[in-house]
């Protein structure tokens, strides 16, 4: 499954809409996920990859779902790999 996939079944789950609905260029206020609802989707996103988001990188009102995707493989190209 992809990184994209995952992000997006999260924000469905969370903020309880069809996965449809969701593009890469949805930002989450467009899919009506309120701020507090955004906070669980980035803790979500964050404790499924196990990974940390820069602040930069949940930009709620302007950064889509599809920065949102290329944040999460940028936090996950950098982890060390298990070995």
């Amino acid at each position: 499954m992809s990184t994209q996939q995952e992000v997006f079944e999260i924000i469905s789950k969370q903020a309880k809409i069809d996965i449809s609905t969701i593009t890469a260029e949805s930002t989450l206020k467009d899919l009506g996920v309120a701020s507090l609802d955004a906070i669980e989707v980035i803790f979500d996103i964050e404790e499924h990859f196990n990974i940390n988001l820069p602040n930069e990188d949940t930009d709620f009102e302007a950064g889509t779902v599809g920065h949102l995707v290329a944040a999460v493989d940028r936090q996950l190209a950098q982890k060390p790999a298990k070995g």
